[in-house]
């Protein structure tokens, strides 16, 4: 009989990382790296320049930072604004400002949403999010979850921009474990471009063929 497979916290971590990186990737249309090992630690903390938290709970608990340094917060703002096609002069030029916390924030956001659609495909369960806090701050402040989680584990992992500045995503979460009871289809992952492109082409091919419909019925009209 063969060995079903055993997905554990380490695993769920991996997904969280694909998540970090694929999102910034695509957002700021550059490549971002994660460190092929992640620390172990015994507590999550905000810390300077920005840190930006979100708890998540369902088939499994837990709470995911991210810690910017000035430079990487102010890096990945500018270089996704200006992939968006906002004019540089409309850019902030401080990491403290309002902007940079709101498009963190924005991006955080679509980091969790897109690793909890990695749970559902992978794992088949659910979890659910609370809407993520950015905080500009000075000095360490750690975070505890009010919900007491079963057997946590933290980790903590490092990434690199594409200018080789540096943040940190910490996780505290359940130790938990998966395990396949039998084969079974994983969803394909969504691809929200490819949507979007589909749907302006057929946009575009309705509103062809009802121009060509017009200019048939105009010309049999003798106009």
């Amino acid at each position: 009989m063969a060995r079903n497979k055993n997905t554990s916290t380490n695993d769920v971590l991996i997904l969280l990382c694909r998540s970090v990186t694929g999102v910034l990737s695509t957002a700021t249309a550059t490549k971002l790296d994660y460190s092929p090992v992640a620390q172990k630690i015994h507590k999550t903390c905000l810390k300077p320049d920005i840190g930006c938290f979100v708890l998540f709970d369902g088939g499994f608990s837990g709470l995911i930072v991210i810690n910017f340094t000035a430079t990487a917060a102010m890096e990945i703002y500018r270089t996704y604004l200006l992939h968006m096609g906002i004019p540089e002069d409309e850019l902030s030029n401080q990491h403290t400002s309002d902007d940079v916390s709101n498009v963190l924030g924005e991006l955080m956001n679509q980091i969790v949403g897109d690793f909890t659609g990695k749970v559902a495909r992978e794992l088949q369960t659910e979890i659910n999010q609370n809407q993520p806090r950015m905080l500009a701050i000075n000095k360490e402040i750690v975070l505890a979850i009010n919900t007491p989680l079963d057997r946590p584990q933290a980790r903590r992992v490092t990434f690199t921009t594409e200018a080789r500045s540096t943040f940190y995503l910490e996780v505290a979460m359940d130790k938990t474990e998966f395990i396949d009871l039998h084969d079974y289809q994983k969803e394909d992952d969504v691809n929200p471009d490819r949507i979007i492109d589909e749907a302006n082409e057929s946009a575009d091919a309705e509103s062809t063929a009802v121009s060509s419909a017009e200019q048939d019925l105009l010309a049999e009209l003798g106009f």
